[in-house]
């Protein structure tokens, strides 16, 4: 067992293992930082710790949203801004990291990369992507896609979690509340992460 920094639970850690590692390796991987402009498209269960971790290394962090219901969350969580695709600025972006499972249309998040942007896939849209090429010719954007790191990655980024105080939005849950659970999923109304008490199992 992976043993765990002094300040995280078990508890604690077991929504940042599978939902935070996701997000943690793909901003390692491209250089999130001081001076660096990261989205983070979608805030649920992925997105919100995206959101937490990109402003823990410095970056400025903005949330693309389908509408603005969730903007004080998003600030709370370290946003600078929170935009739906629609009104966000036009090539003012580093770095989008996409946890959208529903769009398969990448020209609208493209649109919003600078020079050298790069768009990268967390969530996994049922049908193939559309990316037209002519948004990654005329400003050398790219399109990227990343999972979850390996041990050594989830103890770095365990360690930089108990160190920045982050922690996933939970609601505990019973075996019983099962069936809602799923309906609340699909309504988009989970804040952030669910966790199922086994106990009542």
């Amino acid at each position: 067992m992976l043993p765990l920094p002094a300040t995280l639970d078990l508890a604690g850690a077991a929504p940042l293992m599978c939902a935070g590692l996701t997000m943690f390796s793909a901003l390692r991987e491209w250089r999130a930082g001081p001076g660096t402009r990261v989205a983070i498209a979608g805030l649920g269960g992925l997105g919100h710790l995206g959101v937490k971790l990109a402003a823990a290394m410095g970056a400025r962090v903005t949330v693309l949203s389908r509408d603005h219901a969730r903007e004080a969350d998003a600030r709370r969580f370290g946003a600078a801004a929170l935009h739906t695709v629609a009104d966000a600025p036009r090539a003012a972006l580093d770095l989008i990291i996409s946890t959208v499972s529903a769009v398969t249309d990448q020209a609208p998040l493209l649109d919003l990369l600078d020079v050298d942007g790069t768009l990268v896939m967390a969530g996994a849209p049922p049908a193939p992507l559309s990316v037209p090429a002519g948004h990654l010719i005329t400003w050398r954007r790219r399109v990227a896609g990343s999972s979850i790191g390996g041990l050594a990655e989830s103890r770095e980024m365990l360690d930089f979690c108990a160190a920045h105080g982050i922690e996933a939005e939970t609601e505990i849950i019973h075996a019983d509340q099962m069936g809602t659970a799923f309906a609340r999923l699909d309504a988009a109304d989970v804040r952030y992460r669910l966790v199922l008490d086994a106990s009542t199992l």
